[in-house]
């Protein structure tokens, strides 16, 4: 087995004698790279983010922000990361590194203060950058102004401002953060990550990464994973660790085993089918965005609500389904959709509906020893969808209630109705009481408002720090009032 290495800013950098919990934050601090710096710990704040070498959806490779302080390092083995450091063209001897063009329009823009948070925007910017389908209008470019922007999240030149979500300052205020990100123009024939995303990505490579009594394993295909976790039933599976990395920072978790599957070809398909979509479980939520590009009009309505681009860019239908969390955002989402999970082990498959998946608070079917290896949504699609989040913040928070809405509504009747609810239960639920209500009926205002009282008596809502069970109760039934609203007009016509 080949030593473990990242290749660092061009450098092949060995992850020893890194303990195999170490992520990638303390991995390239502890090497001089301190551009990359800890704000939370958590993923919220973005200032550890750096670019990873990913398979790219419209070109071989992309350069993908993720956050380093989530990620162990051992996961980065054999791949390419580059640093806020890594994006300054080196000059001669005695003569200053050349700015990176996002790093000249923050310097020139006043994006930055005191310039703690100001690397990992870098990183996040540089990503958007190089996003292949960036579309650029005809008459902007470099210098371009950000009040020609069409709206208040994309500016003329294609920089969509949810590359940024992940990123807070606290200090310089994010005009001029914007102003920088709206003003970068097209990278340059002899830009050599531009250059970098005509070639492959890194190949996968199977790890086995051991530090005492720890291990960080990740083998090559899925039959040999599957036989591992047959052995080692308690190891820890991760893809985008941005569940477990979180465990780690936050509460001190060191697990004896770690299994990463984020890289197992059968476990990155994504299929579309006469009767069904299958969505591999280790696919980012930012590839299948990119994939599907508007083809679920339900998931499409999740993505840009789900955390933050930094998340997605890491996080996997597979892991936010096996943590079981019932706040999780997409459960209701893909209980409306009517999915199911195809569950893997030694011994074979089984297939089971997500209604049937969680048995418990952060409890489900799912034996040990067995992956969730893809999620799978019958077709045809409802028409009429909705997902309704409600949280503190706008983007990047968890909800206090999320209720996901697909309905067949022919000749002004609700032939089908299907309601996923999270936030209101021990585990993500079906609202089967409200769907009762709908279907057969008319979809009309006092059809709704009845149906509306139901939904107000679903589940079993409390009281915590984001929400009281009242406020929930009052947020489910406003839910389905908002749908009516929004979609009359449309199902009239």
């Amino acid at each position: 087995m080949v030593a473990a290495r990242i290749t660092v800013n061009g450098k092949e950098t060995p992850i020893a004698p890194a303990a195999p919990h170490t992520t990638v934050l303390d991995f390239l601090r502890e090497r001089g790279l301190t551009g990359t710096k800890e704000g939370c710990a958590e993923g919220e704040c973005g200032a550890c983010s750096v670019l990873v070498a990913r398979p790219g959806v419209n070109k071989p490779t992309d350069w993908v922000a993720v956050n380093a302080c989530l990620v162990p390092a051992a996961a980065l083995d054999g791949q390419e990361v580059i640093t806020s450091e890594g994006l300054a063209t080196a000059g001669e001897p005695g003569v200053p590194p050349a700015l990176h063009p996002v790093q000249e329009e923050m310097a020139v823009r006043g994006g930055s203060q005191c310039g703690y948070c100001t690397p990992g925007f870098i990183c996040s910017m540089a990503a958007e950058y190089y996003r292949p389908d960036r579309c650029t209008h005809a008459d902007s470019g470099h210098g371009a102004d950000p009040a020609d922007s069409t709206d208040a999240e994309h500016g003329p030149n294609g920089f969509d401002l949810h590359a940024l979500s992940g990123n807070l300052c606290r200090c310089t205020g994010y005009r001029p953060i914007r102003d920088a990100a709206f003003a970068v123009g097209e990278p340059t024939d002899d830009d050599p990550l531009a250059q970098r995303r005509e070639q492959s990505p890194p190949t996968p490579v199977a790890t086995e990464y051991h530090q005492d009594d720890s291990a960080f394993l990740r083998k090559s295909t899925l039959a040999e994973t599957l036989q591992l976790l047959r052995e080692r039933p308690d190891a820890v599976v991760v893809a985008g660790s941005t569940d477990y990395g979180v465990e780690v920072n936050i509460r001190s978790r060191r697990a004896d085993c770690v299994v990463a599957i984020d890289r197992l070809p059968e476990l990155r398909e994504l299929r579309v089918e006469s009767d069904c979509i299958e969505i591999g479980a280790a696919l980012t939520l930012t590839e299948i965005e990119r994939r599907l590009d508007g083809d679920v009009p339900l998931l499409a309505e999740l993505f840009p609500q789900f955390a933050s681009r930094l998340i997605r860019n890491g996080a996997t239908l597979g892991g936010n389904l096996g943590t079981g969390s019932p706040i999780g955002d997409s459960p209701p989402v893909l209980l409306a959709l009517e999915a199911s999970v195809v569950l893997a082990d030694a011994d074979g498959e089984r297939v089971v509906p997500l209604a049937d998946y969680f048995t418990g608070y952060r409890q489900s079917v799912r034996r040990p020893g067995e992956l969730i290896r893809s999620v799978r949504i019958p077709l045809p699609l409802s028409p009429v969808v909705a997902f309704h989040k409600i949280a503190k913040r706008r983007f990047d928070d968890i909800s206090s209630v999320a209720v996901a809405f697909a309905l067949d509504i022919e000749d002004g009747i609700v032939r089908k109705a299907r309601i996923g609810l999270g936030g209101v239960a021990a585990t993500p639920i079906r609202s089967l009481a409200t769907e009762a209500a709908l279907e057969g009926e008319p979809w009309t205002a006092s059809t709704v408002e009845a149906a509306a009282r139901v939904l107000r008596g679903e589940g079993t809502p409390m009281d915590d720090h984001r929400a009281s069970s009242l406020y929930r109760s009052a947020m489910l039934g406003q839910s389905l009032l908002k749908l009516y609203a929004q979609t009359t007009e449309k199902v009239s016509s």
